[in-house]
């Protein structure tokens, strides 16, 4: 057997928690859902699946609304803000299930918020009974709480299942020190501690998501989305993007 077939049938990380923004499921600039787009990321994710890994996803909905920004410019409350994110990620989550399925990989969209006719209810042993017969575990609606980001919940529903790690799948190839969209001299890091990272005020993830990470020990891989077979890489243990550990 040749060295990428074991690495193949042996991957670094046993159980994969996978944090998508909104962002990949549109075109740069653009706001829904792009159908490119959408078959893009499900590939990815499918191929990572066979890995051998044990793969779940937290989606966020910014591609859909941003509830931060109309709460932010006082046109509603916070609260109400954050539940019409909430739903944006439920429609994010169903076309992930269903580009994933047409490709052959079984999954399951669980969700924080009780949406009985078109989700399952979270329920942490379902989800992990779901992930042990090979399927690909969708969280949506965040936490069910408002105030708290789908980087917060990336961060809980990884410690809830035992995630060995967290990837963050971002736009750019890992952590930087400022935005490299608008600083080229912009300095990327390849590792990081949890504490340089909520000292630095580096954004890539709230201090909450960084907090909860750091206490469980779950390493956090900040990588480029965009990029064919980065997943399955990551996956498989390559030296891809920024890591921050303890």
């Amino acid at each position: 057997m040749n060295e990428s077939s074991t690495a193949q049938d042996h991957p670094q990380y046993r159980r994969v928690l996978l944090k998508l923004s909104g962002e990949a499921f549109s075109k740069p600039g653009q706001f829904g859902i792009d159908g490119q787009e959408l078959e893009l990321i499900a590939a990815q994710i499918a191929e990572g699946a066979r890995q051998g890994a044990q793969l779940a996803v937290v989606v966020g909905g910014g591609n859909i609304i941003r509830g931060a920004r109309l709460a932010g410019e006082g046109h509603m409350e916070q609260a109400t803000a954050d539940y019409m994110g909430m739903l944006g990620t439920v429609l994010n989550g169903l076309a992930l299930k269903e580009a994933l399925e047409r490709m052959g990989q079984p999954a399951r969209v669980l969700s924080a918020l009780n949406l009985s006719a078109v989700a399952e209810t979270f329920i942490r042993g379902r989800a992990i009974r779901h992930l042990e017969k090979g399927r690909v575990v969708i969280f949506v609606a965040g936490t069910g709480n408002p105030f708290f980001t789908t980087d917060s919940a990336a961060a809980l529903r990884a410690s809830e299942i035992g995630a060995d790690v967290l990837l963050k799948a971002t736009k750019v190839n890992g952590i930087y020190d400022q935005d490299p969209a608008k600083n080229p001299k912009a300095r990327r890091y390849d590792k990081l501690t949890f504490a340089e990272a909520i000292s630095r005020q580096l954004r890539v993830m709230d201090v909450t998501a960084f907090s909860m990470c750091q206490d469980r020990d779950i390493p956090i891989v900040v990588f480029d989305m965009k990029k064919p077979g980065h997943i399955a890489a990551v996956i498989r243990g390559q030296d891809i993007g920024t890591k921050v550990t303890r």
